[in-house]
């Protein structure tokens, strides 16, 4: 990432974010989810995934085993997105909800989590390229006659959330708020029948009138702030399971669009979300809302939106630049050149850890180094340290190194890929210096 001098105007700059919500009904994950992850789009390139999930297993042994080891879901996104340069970000798990981040690691200096007080939902908040994100993954009261009680924790999960930094802004005040979840929103007073013909005809409109998400955003002036895409799509709620089927069991719950994806915008435009406004600093484009119906594991099944995030970059140079200085061998300690912003406050418990690509997280290091401990040199801004890398297997990988901010709980800088030669492959021939030149 080119540092930008003052006077640089910051260059407009595109973020695809992939948002998925899903109520896994305490399933393991499936053998495949590319469509869920839209990994087979040739025309699609990623740069964030927002992953929500409800209804995980939290019976006691499951959740015992998730502290000691990663919960199976987060453990086959990882597997899966690492290969493509996604890093796990964050991962905040409240019983049965869990949400995940990943993002692409040249991204990661310019992303910070911002830590919430105790709150009764998977709430985090996020600092990305100078803006204010909240990302908020719920499961809200089931059944029909629950509405009120719905509108009630949406109107208590926007009150009670506060940030941990005092200089933190209100949610509300957040530039973006992504919210998401099992909302458990039903259609009201048409039966059964006319339900599932509209459905079975794709007269999905038929039934927009009577969803009760939409009823409340026609009385709530702060609930119509939200914005959502067109519901195109089959209802997500109540199929069988290891099915395509709605409920055929003696209930034959009504079908319903139960399973939402809703934004807020505090710059843009409420009115027309769909049309670019070229003016705008901060600006998001829905480019798709769809549901996955190849997925039977679950009575829900789950939902996708793709966004354009278009954003005027706040901060466009790193906090921290990181240099190994060559040669890279596995015969010598790696030395590195770091640099600091002039408003970057270090700590002594600040590292830097070395990576091979395809990092799964920030503990996934193949060594470390406390940035106080094997200083070399030290100077205002300039800085150098060293790395043991002498236990490291010979590899083809490439590394990386990423400078962690103990204040800030994020990734601050982030070097160039590099190789670690094996020794042999910089030792001259000692008959080579004898032989003459032609």
């Amino acid at each position: 990432m080119e540092a930008m001098s003052p006077r640089t105007e910051p260059r407009c700059r595109t973020l695809s974010i992939h948002v998925v919500t899903w109520n896994v009904a305490s399933a393991a994950p499936p053998p495949d989810l590319s469509d869920l992850l839209q990994l087979n789009n040739l025309n699609l390139d990623l740069d964030i995934y927002v992953i929500g999930l409800q209804e995980l297993n939290c019976g006691i042994m499951s959740l015992l085993s998730d502290t000691a080891f990663e919960d199976p879901w987060s453990s086959y996104f990882m597997d899966v997105l690492s290969p493509l340069s996604f890093v796990k970000v964050s991962s905040v798990r409240m019983q049965g909800l869990l949400l995940l981040i990943f993002a692409k690691y040249q991204h990661l200096p310019f992303i910070q989590v911002l830590s919430t007080k105790s709150t009764p939902t998977g709430l985090f908040g996020y600092w990305l390229y100078g803006y204010y994100v909240s990302i908020i993954n719920c499961h809200l009261p089931p059944h029909m006659a629950n509405n009120d009680q719905r509108l009630e924790h949406f109107d208590r999960i926007l009150e009670m959330q506060n940030f941990e930094a005092q200089d933190t802004p209100n949610i509300l005040d957040h530039d973006l708020i992504l919210w998401f979840g099992d909302m458990n929103f039903r259609i009201e007073d048409f039966g059964l029948h006319f339900v599932r013909e509209s459905i079975k005809n794709q007269r999905y409109s038929d039934l927009w009138e009577k969803d009760q998400l939409s009823i409340a955003k026609r009385h709530d002036p702060l609930l119509r702030e939200f914005q959502e895409g067109s519901l195109l799509f089959p209802p997500t709620y109540k199929f069988d399971k290891n099915s395509n089927n709605y409920d055929t069991s003696e209930k034959k719950r009504k079908p319903a669009w139960t399973d939402r994806i809703l934004w807020r915008l505090k710059r843009q435009s409420q009115t027309d979300f769909q049309t670019p406004e070229l003016s705008a600093p901060f600006a998001l484009f829905l480019r798709s809302y769809v549901s996955h119906m190849v997925y039977t594991i679950s009575d829900h099944k789950p939902v996708t939106c793709t966004f354009d995030l278009e954003l005027k970059p706040l901060v466009s140079a790193p906090l921290i630049t990181l240099l190994p200085e060559g040669p890279c061998t596995m015969e010598n300690d790696l030395l590195i050149s770091y640099c600091l912003a002039a408003d970057f406050l270090s700590s002594p418990w600040d590292w830097i850890g070395l990576y091979k690509v395809g990092l799964r997280h920030i503990n996934d290091y193949v060594s470390y180094v406390w940035v106080k401990d094997n200083q070399v040199s030290f100077s205002d801004r300039l800085n150098q340290v060293y790395i043991d890398i002498s236990d490291i297997p010979e590899t083809e990988d490439q590394f990386l190194l990423f400078y962690y901010s103990n204040n800030l709980h994020s990734v601050v800088g982030i070097s160039k890929p590099f190789k670690i030669q094996p020794f042999s492959f910089l030792e001259e021939d000692p008959l080579d210096e004898a032989q003459p030149q032609i």
